[in-house]
């Protein structure tokens, strides 16, 4: 500050001196002259940091959430929870941060989206990209061979962010895991089973989980004449025919990737064909895919996993893409995902698929890579990408104007004379202590039309109301606030009424 004060004042005379000129009508030269000395002073001094404004804002790619936003979440969340504790899962929690190396060399052309830390002495820290990877260290750390898990969290990407499309910087994964050795296909199919329960709840509208396997793109890639260095990178070209066109795709394979423009021709032919079970049949007679093991296997197991999906009654929500490749480097099997589809234009088209909602797949080497002795724990699951879920249903209530509450309050205990709030605090707090949702308006004598007006606008159900007429015959009056019916109700028997009015148990156990 000391260093800018002398610089102020000559600022502030020279510039004295060039309003003067102007008064005096001095000729331009001199006041060009004058002026030109005044802006170097003022370059010399720079902007003043202490005086700047600040913008009050959330960061770029992230978003506050009001009352009405987090009443659809919680049910969105609640919808998710109840389905994967339906299947057995167990739940676990991992730190935010990880240490830098646990992260890197897992996501392929991704990782440049991980946000690292400062160093925070002497450990190199990055948050997590995924709840996966975490999951992975963690049963390797714990020496764990078999568990079914859930994990919900924020996860970090250092993407750019298209907020009107359910994409951010920061933003919830919901993610299922099964971990264990198994027969093939049976946890695979148990989690595309778990994918369409949760979006046929959630009521967001037609959906189609594609499925493929990581072997049979490796398998294709081989026989098309794609060096092994090449796999990962060309397959993270191929992720990208949901969003391109093939064309798009091939550009870039041959213009920055350095394939050879037969060999991207050969990969056309097979990743735009789809299908279901006899695609995979057809391709088991495929002359060169036949020949090679890995495709084999891959396409001897999408079969059984076909026949394991009609016994669920999903095949016909299924169907085995080509075209799917999950950049994700750590996938070995299976991978699926899953999209909403917007209904054609014509009819006779095929629905379009307008976004990816869940996605997943096997990995059976990442626990060995956090291994000290290598040890593989086989691994598959899928991921809920509920912030674009949360975009949908928010647009869709919007548009329904309906109304949420954002309380689950289920009685406002009111007076209907003044100097009752004695009475309002000893009753409010008898319905607390017995497992009701209640509230009180914070006035000593608030009107009962207030009152009133205020459960309605709050969506809450019931009103206890409290006069000296009650107080004297042992009852509270219990009003319902749609249909604004009044009961008298002894007050022993108040906590059941409302119980029985609201579908609240009549204990906890």
């Amino acid at each position: 500050m000391a260093e800018r004060a002398p610089l102020e004042e000559l600022v502030k005379l020279q510039g004295e001196r060039v309003r003067g000129l102007k008064q005096q009508k001095a000729s331009a030269e001199l006041i060009e002259e004058e002026v030109a000395k005044l802006l170097k002073l003022k370059a010399q001094l720079g902007p003043d940091e202490s005086k700047q404004k600040f913008v009050l804002k959330t960061p770029k790619g992230t978003r506050d959430y009001s009352p009405r936003q987090m009443a659809v979440r919680e049910k969105v969340f609640d919808v998710i929870i109840r389905c994967f504790k339906r299947h057995g899962a167990e739940v676990i929690d991992t730190p935010v941060f990880e240490l830098k190396e646990t992260l890197m060399g897992k996501y392929g052309e991704d990782s440049k989206l991980i946000y690292d830390l400062k160093d925070q002495g002497g450990e190199l820290l990055s948050l997590r990209y995924d709840l996966t990877v975490p999951f992975a260290r963690y049963l390797a750390m714990n020496k764990l061979t078999n568990i079914k898990r859930y994990h919900i969290a924020k996860v970090y990407r250092r993407d750019n962010p298209a907020m009107t499309r359910g994409r951010y910087r920061e933003f919830y994964q919901c993610d299922f895991d099964i971990a264990g050795n198994f027969d093939p296909m049976i946890p695979d199919a148990e989690c595309l089973k778990i994918m369409c329960e949760i979006l046929s709840s959630l009521q967001i509208g037609d959906f189609l989980v594609k499925v493929n396997d990581r072997r049979i793109l490796d398998g294709m890639f081989a026989i098309c004449g794609v060096s092994d260095s090449k796999f990962r990178t060309i397959c993270s070209s191929v992720d990208k025919l949901d969003k391109v066109s093939w064309e798009e795709v091939k550009n870039e394979m041959v213009g920055e990737k350095g394939l050879a423009p037969e060999v991207a021709d050969r990969i056309g032919d097979y990743v735009q064909q789809h299908g279901g079970v006899s695609l995979a049949e057809q391709l088991l007679q495929d002359p060169k895919l036949s020949q090679n093991k890995q495709a084999l296997e891959g396409l001897g197991d999408l079969k059984l996993l076909f026949e394991y999906l009609t016994l669920f009654g999903i095949d016909d929500k299924i169907s085995f893409d080509l075209s799917l490749a999950r950049g994700l480097d750590y996938y070995t099997g299976v991978i699926y995902e899953a999209v909403l589809l917007q209904t054609p234009a014509q009819a006779g088209e095929e629905p379009l698929g307008v976004g990816s909602v869940a996605a997943g797949g096997r990995y059976d080497g990442l626990v060995g890579m956090f291994d000290p002795k290598g040890r593989k724990v086989p691994c598959v699951g899928l991921s809920i990408g509920v912030e674009r879920i949360f975009s949908i249903v928010e647009q869709r209530l919007e548009a329904l104007e309906e109304k949420i509450r954002t309380t689950e309050t289920q009685v406002l205990v009111a007076s209907a004379q003044k100097k009752l709030l004695e009475e309002r605090l000893k009753l409010v707090s008898e319905l607390w202590d017995a497992g009701i949702k209640a509230e009180l308006l914070y006035k000593k004598n608030p009107k009962l039309l207030n009152q009133l007006q205020y459960c309605e606008e709050a969506g809450t159900p019931l009103v206890a109301i409290i006069g000296e007429q009650e107080l004297k015959d042992g009852v509270i009056k219990l009003r319902s606030v749609t249909s604004r019916e009044e009961v008298d109700v002894r007050r022993e028997d108040l906590v059941e009424e409302i119980k029985r009015r609201t579908g609240q148990p009549l204990c906890i156990c």
